[in-house]
């Protein structure tokens, strides 16, 4: 089953609507130049409320593993999906790493590839020079999907950047990935989601699962 995640939740609201819809995992921006970001006590109250078995994951930019740690365990993080670490690697939670998509199939690649002790999954995002994720564009999925299915053979790789309840199914189809992370596209504000566009995202997501197991 295709993994789940809504990410740049700033309420309980917002977070019980992408749980009833289905949703694997909530996402935290902790990146205080992103117009998503949180502190550690509303996330606290936001992760007390919710089911164990959904994962609340922190989502980090340039910093260090021990700042990572103690935002988590002050959150009540379950994951830590960071962009770049300063110092330190040995975290305690499940770590996922972002990997901007420009970074496929390039040389640069071979150099970010050496920082990626003990993650778990990587989220390849339509990252730019100015904005480290969230940025609400797509990458070229035809032209990636060779890189990333080579990378799938390393890691659980998820898709961010872009996705939206109409275009999803053409990710799916044609990334196959482990996961899918979605933001702008299920908002009708950077600080509100759309209720009906994370019910359709979710609903579109299983939708997809179910068609490719009917091929």
């Amino acid at each position: 089953m295709t993994w789940v995640k809504i990410c740049g939740i700033t309420n309980h609201i917002d977070a019980r609507v992408a749980v009833e819809a289905g949703a694997d995992a909530v996402g935290f921006v902790f990146h205080e130049k992103s117009p998503r970001v949180v502190t550690a006590e509303i996330v606290r109250e936001i992760s007390s409320r919710l089911p164990s078995k959904v994962e609340k994951v922190g989502v980090f930019v340039h910093e260090t593993g021990e700042a990572m740690q103690r935002v988590a365990s002050e959150a009540g993080l379950t994951a830590i999906q960071f962009h770049t670490m300063v110092t330190g690697n040995a975290l305690s939670l499940r770590k996922f790493r972002v990997l901007p998509a420009r970074l496929l199939g390039d040389a640069a690649l071979a150099s970010w590839a050496l920082d990626t002790a003990n993650v778990e999954a990587v989220f390849v995002d339509s990252a730019t020079a100015a904005l480290p994720g969230g940025s609400g564009q797509r990458f070229d999925w035809k032209g990636s999907s060779a890189a990333i299915a080579q990378l799938n053979t390393r890691f659980k790789i998820v898709v961010a950047g872009g996705l939206n309840p109409e275009n999803i199914h053409e990710a799916i189809a044609t990334l196959q990935p482990w996961g899918v992370d979605v933001a702008s596209g299920v908002e009708s504000s950077p600080r509100q989601k759309n209720a009906e566009k994370v019910r359709d995202f979710v609903k579109a997501v299983r939708a997809s699962q179910e068609l490719g197991a009917g091929l």
